[in-house]
């Protein structure tokens, strides 16, 4: 049953980027561009996003588990240190540059070949950066 709830919940998410043009860097680079020709049209999808979320987190609040696990996988880090501020900056510096984060950028290993190969192989290269260094870190 578990598989089936990720499949579907991932099809719907992958569905939604497609029909909300996020999966086109055009799109999303518009939308970023605040000072030059912006395109204001993703604030719909931010705010529908932003009103799944709110559900989310009304239901969780009212369960004790959820119906398929055995408890909530809430994030438990309450406090800004420089870890996160690097961290989505750089996300954002990438997004920004590229039009794409992680979602939309595997879907454009099928619409967008060429860009798609050089970003999820940037992706899985930063994740190993990542993976190596917590792990000298951690002896």
């Amino acid at each position: 049953m578990y598989a089936l709830i990720t499949l579907a919940a991932g099809l719907v998410f992958g569905l939604g980027l497609a029909f909300s043009e996020m999966t086109n860097p055009t799109v999303v680079i518009g939308f970023l561009d605040i000072l030059g020709d912006w395109n204001p049209s993703l604030i719909i999808v931010m705010a529908s996003a932003i009103g799944v979320g709110v559900i989310g987190y009304a239901i969780k609040n009212k369960r004790v588990a959820p119906m398929v696990a055995s408890k909530w996988q809430i994030p438990t880090l309450k406090h800004i240190d420089s870890k996160l501020i690097i961290g989505s900056g750089l996300f954002g510096i990438g997004w920004g540059l590229s039009g794409y984060c992680p979602g939309p950028g595997l879907t454009a290993l099928t619409n967008n070949p060429n860009e798609g190969f050089y970003f999820i192989g940037a992706l899985i290269v930063g994740s190993g950066l990542h993976f190596l260094q917590n792990k000298a870190t951690q002896k």
